[in-house]
Order: structure tokens, then sequence, then C-alpha cells
């Protein structure tokens, strides 16, 4: 079975400090073809963006594997507006990315910061995505 999610950018970089943890399982999920990245230009931009900070260390060519492979396997969507006030307007794209697939299919996004949008079902933090994506193994 295959879960569309779009993955908010905190959980990518705790994958790259840790991989294996669960944000590092939720990535590697998403580059195996199991979770769907929901993505556009503007969240491909942030990730470029806050994955090249100094402060985290990240090597060039790290990051450039990780986009790549979440590229490849990413669906490309359109943001729509939304009703919502959100916190954080950097995570808005994230949750509109969501809202647009849930018209026609189940999807979720996928953050360590739970605070920062709506509680939904669909708003889930890697631990739940990982249960999510596991449940539903034959």
């Amino acid at each position: 079975m295959k879960y569309y999610a779009a993955i908010d950018t905190n959980v990518l970089v705790s994958a790259l400090l840790r991989w294996e943890s669960l944000p590092g399982i939720v990535t590697a999920e998403s580059l195996a073809g199991r979770i769907l990245p929901l993505l556009n230009t503007e969240i491909l931009a942030e990730y470029r963006n806050v994955l090249s900070r100094p402060k985290f260390h990240f090597p060039k060519d790290a990051v450039d594997v990780l986009l790549n492979g979440i590229i490849k396997r990413g669906i490309f969507i359109d943001a729509e507006p939304i009703e919502e006030e959100l916190p954080d307007p950097k995570d808005v794209i994230f949750y509109q990315v969501v809202m647009n697939v849930r018209k026609t299919e189940n999807s979720y996004l996928v953050t360590g910061n739970i605070r920062h949008f709506p509680v939904k079902s669909f708003v889930v933090t890697p631990r739940e995505m990982i249960e999510i994506v596991n449940s539903n193994e034959i």
C-alpha cells in the first residue's frame, strides 16, 4: 500500500541528524516509495534552504541525494488557499498541499511540530506515520 504525505522540513532535518530515528524511517520509506512525498516548488525551496544552513553541517552531496530521491518519488501538487490560520506562515504550504490531495485521496502531514497545525487525524508525528504504514502490512 502507498501513502501520500507532505513531510515537514523538521522531519528531514531530524532524519539527516540521525538516520536510525523515526524521522529517518519516514524519510527512508519516502525514498523507497511506500510513502509518496507531496511536493511543490515552494516546499522544495524550503527543504533546500533549511538543509543547506551552515548550522547543520550537512554535506551538500547528502542534501542533493536526499532531495533528488524525494523528487524522484514525489508527486507535485498545486497549493490552494486554506481558511485555517496557522501559527507559522512557513507551514501553510504543507497544509495546503495535503488539503488539496485530501479532496480525492487519503493523505497525511508528517511533522515533529504537531502544535503548529490544526488538530486533525491526518496531521501526524513520524511515529504515528510509521504506525499507519506498518498497521496495513499484509
